[in-house]
């Protein structure tokens, strides 16, 4: 029986790409679309989802009226706050690949779902996950390191949770940073931010640009650098099916798509 599926921010640029991939895989059914800006319109004209009859609801009471079990998050932050904690109030599922979330965010996450599941990646790509794996692994034999992602001009938070996640890995993987040298900034903010270890993050908004990340790695007399792109938002569709399938089975909280992957 296929998983019955409804999207919060269904008509937004990525929560239409989400209902059209879930109304596309024989193992899900898109039941449900909330986006509050577009109520009452047809599902199927703002989405482009090969579905008939559903129209776009302006709360998730939706999901309940057609009996979803898992439903799916692209919005902002606050916005998706709201969203989890009614889902976990109402025993649904949750796959969520809004970003901008904070520790005290997964704390509560952890709190809430007790009755139903919540998934959690910063990056659904999977090459992204490979390369935070792979900069994780390469972290201990190299004593500098500096993050550069790379977003669209519409990102709203910065730095991105994949930079950041990919700076606490690399930082829990090795504690032996050497110091940042910089004795003045001439243009304050120029070293970019520091994150865990002291691992600087420079983030770049620019027009044309979906979603990507270098990780530059450095010791005497080489260097290592470990990118991953994302030329387009289908990349990271085969990871929300993934996580929409794998759910159910993952009881509380689960963060990083890795949780998914054999590597």
């Amino acid at each position: 029986m296929a998983i019955r599926v409804g999207v919060f921010g269904a008509a937004g640029r990525m929560g239409s790409l989400v209902c059209r991939t879930v109304a596309g895989d024989p193992d899900l059914e898109l039941v449900a679309g909330i986006d509050t800006l577009h109520e009452g319109i047809d599902l199927r004209t703002v989405t482009g989802a090969d579905v008939r009859g559903l129209q776009v609801a302006a709360t998730p009471d939706a999901l309940v009226e057609a009996r979803a079990e898992v439903a799916i998050d692209f919005t902002h932050v606050d916005a998706a706050r709201r969203n989890l904690a009614w889902c976990a109030d109402h025993g649904l599922h949750a796959v969520v690949g809004t970003t901008g979330f904070v520790a005290e965010d997964y704390e509560d996450l952890r709190g809430r779902f007790t009755s139903s599941n919540c998934f959690v990646a910063p990056n659904f790509a999977i090459g992204a996950v490979l390369m935070m794996r792979f900069s994780e692994m390469a972290a201990r034999y190299f004593e500098s390191a500096e993050i550069i992602e790379l977003h669209h001009d519409q990102k709203v938070d910065s730095p991105s949770g994949t930079a950041m996640l990919t700076a606490e890995r690399m930082a829990a993987a090795s504690s032996d940073w050497s110091a940042d040298p910089t004795q003045k900034l001439v243009v304050e903010g120029s070293r970019g931010g520091a994150a865990a270890g002291g691992i600087h993050i420079h983030s770049v908004r620019l027009r044309g640009l979906v979603a990507h990340q270098e990780v530059l790695l450095g010791t005497t007399g080489q260097s290592l650098s470990i990118r991953h792109d994302s030329y387009d938002r289908s990349s990271f569709m085969p990871g929300v099916l993934l996580a929409v399938k794998s759910v159910a089975g993952r009881p509380g909280l689960t963060i990083g798509l890795d949780a998914l992957l054999d590597i």
